[in-house]
């Protein structure tokens, strides 16, 4: 008598679907590697073209910040025309929009210019406060400030036609600008156009948002480009430390690349706007702490409160004379940072700190739900080594150890606030983060593990992680 048949195992549940798809991010890399060859090209397409001189700065590569900072227009294009084009994503109800209602212009102007006053002023305050805080006219910020000084005119002009046609279609065009500009010709008080405070304040988290970090990823574009596009790859290949750098620069020009793009490409249309900012304090203090001038001050080399790298040379010194140990350990940290580029490439144009703009459930994201924070802090610890020391006492190194961390609890806060937001904004986040619980292949095991720390109580804890770029 034959054994009766085993069931079938039980197909694994798929997560809900991303609201990006992954093709958005792969068309931003395409675009960014074809600029990137066009500049370490230029001598040779110059010289074809007969260009000269001046006008091509003597036929040399293209390095320059202005070069970096065009790559975000070779990232951006691409990856709109694969959103509209192929994901139709201006046909979203989350953008907002109907392209059927076409309102007729005086019906929208009246709504229009209370926006536009709403937006202008927004700009005007955050000028403001470039021009107080110091810290943004020294430095790498003096780019970002010579950019973000010479955008304004334009960005003024255009946001005229642009906010009076996307009125037209808008569902509910009275948004966050609107009680803004409200607010701001007296609306209320004088008996005009009414404005609401958390319509307000939902408002300023987004624009605080693009306003802090967009200067901040605008003046990290040059140094990195410049690296990648004038290194020689073949002088380096029988240096491996220099090369796995190479190698690791050119990961991290992609990550900052794509998040600039994220952080100015805030579309309706391309349904890559601001949904809403964090509304939690600690969720504020725990990202800034990551970043200018805040970390200056607390993380960091040398004397700073959280330094982690006192006497501590890293891998390189450690296994300096075996190269085949250094190309192994310097694969490793080229995968983590390739995990750490790949999780901001999967949020396509959609990248920013402290922000909901839709849920992610694809690549990186479906092992863990912070897989930008899990490989930086992995990275940290495999390049520093900081339990290694050249000078001081084993005391030292137990410090470094401490501090670094910290720095990872620091990240785990950021990862934590950061769901708390989602979770209370969108039921396919909490239905992804139960999914994850369940499924994710690095979450599940150490949301089990808590669960029996914590005596059965359910609850994600995992690993320090997160998403953007430093």
């Amino acid at each position: 008598m034959s054994a009766p048949l085993s069931p079938a195992p039980t197909p694994r549940p798929a997560p809900p679907a991303s609201d990006v798809s992954t093709g958005v991010g792969i068309a931003g890399v395409a675009g960014l590697l074809v600029w990137i060859a066009f500049c370490r090209s230029y001598p040779t397409i110059a010289g074809a073209l007969g260009l000269g001189g001046a006008l091509s700065g003597e036929r040399g590569v293209l390095s320059g910040p202005y070069a970096a900072l065009a790559g975000i227009v070779f990232i951006a294009v691409p990856m709109a025309l694969w959103s509209v084009l192929l994901d139709k994503v201006h046909l979203r109800p989350s953008t907002g929009i109907d392209w059927s209602l076409r309102r007729p212009l005086p019906e929208v102007l009246p709504v229009s210019v209370v926006k536009l006053v709403g937006l202008w002023a927004t700009w005007a305050l955050l000028a403001a406060f470039y021009a107080l805080a110091r810290w943004y006219w020294s430095g790498p910020y003096l780019f970002a400030m010579e950019v973000l000084s010479g955008a304004i005119l334009p960005l003024v002009m255009l946001s005229v036609p642009y906010v009076i046609w996307l009125d037209r279609f808008l569902v509910e065009p009275r948004d966050g600008a609107f009680h803004f500009g409200a607010f701001v010709v007296g609306g209320g008080v004088f008996g005009r156009e009414q404005w609401e405070a958390s319509a307000i304040a939902k408002h300023w988290r987004a624009w605080a948002i693009k306003g802090f970090f967009g200067a901040f990823m605008i003046s990290i574009l040059p140094p990195g480009f410049a690296q990648v596009v004038t290194a020689d790859p073949v002088q380096l290949i029988d240096r491996p430390v220099d090369f796995v750098m190479l190698l690791v620069t050119l990961l991290f020009l992609v990550d900052v690349q794509i998040g600039t793009v994220g952080y100015l490409v805030t579309f309706r249309p391309l349904d890559s706007h601001i949904r809403s900012g964090n509304p939690f304090l600690a969720g504020w203090l725990a990202a800034l702490l990551c970043y200018p001038p805040f970390v200056w001050g607390i993380i960091g080399p040398d004397n700073q409160i959280l330094s982690y790298e006192y006497a501590a040379p890293g891998w390189a010194h450690w296994l300096a004379g075996n190269d085949a140990l250094l190309w192994a350990w310097g694969g490793i940290l080229v995968v983590l940072t390739g995990i750490y580029a790949w999780a901001t490439v999967a949020f396509g144009i959609r990248f920013s700190n402290l922000t909901y703009r839709g849920v992610l459930t694809h690549g990186p994201y479906r092992l863990t739900r912070h897989p930008a924070y899990l490989s930086k802090n992995l990275f940290w610890w495999a390049s520093v080594m900081p339990f290694m020391l050249t000078s001081g006492t084993w005391l030292e190194g137990v410090r470094n150890c401490v501090f670094l961390l910290i720095v990872n609890g620091i990240y785990y806060w950021r990862a934590r606030t950061e769901e708390a937001h989602l979770l209370a904004e969108d039921p396919k986040y909490r239905e992804y983060h139960a999914w994850m619980e369940q499924h994710g292949v690095i979450t599940a095991p150490l949301a089990g593990l808590a669960r029996r720390l914590g005596g059965g109580r359910a609850g994600g804890a995992e690993a320090a992680q997160g998403v953007p770029a430093e």
